[in-house]
């Protein structure tokens, strides 16, 4: 069963690095000794999960685990923080789960600098492209191109070129940035058949073609994909209050966060010694 409590129920004891205006999942990190970093977005923070993988990771491997994953995240955050890129120079490792491709700005549209999911303005080769659509509609990004999908289908594809071309383009520079090794998680829920993914399966956008390109860019890519259920057996073990539940019902579920752990230990510990 899943578990319901006040304010969810867990303290996420938010913490930031020095020099750093992002706020990361805490507890705050032992960094005097070895450690491994892990960057990523909602899934890696882990919300409504009391233990996410890194910390799976962490009590498997006796190793400092420094959770980084922010929610909403897009590879843009973490190019524009220089205090957590120091911290994962430092990092025996660097574990970065792959983010989708609409969270960062591109030559269509612009997003918040640290809440990467927030659309912030069209360029003029958007408002060209989508004539006589109002993008003072849109806040979010899924909501925006939800909206450039039904306006004009045959308009779409060029978008999804070009968010798929920045996003390769940001993995490159953040991976190439960081000396330490590197392992590239490529993190997702195998749908069942009937789901409706109306844009497409996560992470948004990220061909397995796309990670093939940034191979040469890292220590190893660890694929992890579990079929879990829909409705509320993928709640199991979750943490929530009961307003929460519909924004549980469309989080990571405990039973990938687990799978992500026992796929990256035999690696982590090949590659941290």
């Amino acid at each position: 069963m899943f578990e319901r409590f006040g304010r969810s129920g867990i303290d996420y004891v938010p913490f930031r690095l020095e020099n750093s205006r992002l706020r990361f999942r805490g507890p705050q990190p032992d960094l005097s000794g070895p450690y491994c970093a892990f960057l990523g977005s909602t899934e890696t923070y882990g919300k409504f999960i009391a233990r996410p993988y890194p910390a799976q990771v962490e009590a498997s491997l006796g190793l400092a685990c420094a959770n980084f994953g922010c929610l909403n995240a897009g590879v843009d955050l973490f190019l524009g923080d220089s205090a957590l890129r120091e911290v994962c120079a430092r990092a025996r490792v660097t574990v970065i789960a792959v983010m989708g491709a609409h969270n960062l700005s591109n030559r269509f549209y612009s997003v918040h600098p640290r809440r990467n999911d927030r659309f912030i303005r069209a360029s003029a080769a958007l408002k060209a492209l989508f004539p006589g659509l109002d993008f003072t509609d849109f806040n979010f990004t899924r909501h925006l191109l939800t909206g450039l999908r039904d306006h004009a289908p045959e308009a779409f594809p060029a978008v999804v070129e070009e968010v798929q071309s920045a996003w390769l383009a940001r993995m490159r520079q953040l991976l190439r940035g960081i000396p330490s090794r590197t392992i590239l998680l490529n993190l997702a829920e195998r749908p069942a058949p009937e789901t409706d993914l109306p844009l497409g399966p996560e992470p948004l956008f990220v061909t397995g073609a796309m990670i093939d390109r940034l191979r040469p860019d890292v220590s190893q890519v660890v694929e992890c994909r579990v079929c879990v259920p829909e409705g509320a057996a993928r709640l199991h073990g979750m943490v929530f209050d009961r307003l929460e539940e519909s924004a549980a019902q469309g989080m990571m579920p405990p039973a990938l966060h687990e799978a992500a752990a026992k796929a990256l230990i035999g690696p982590l510990r090949a590659l941290a010694v």
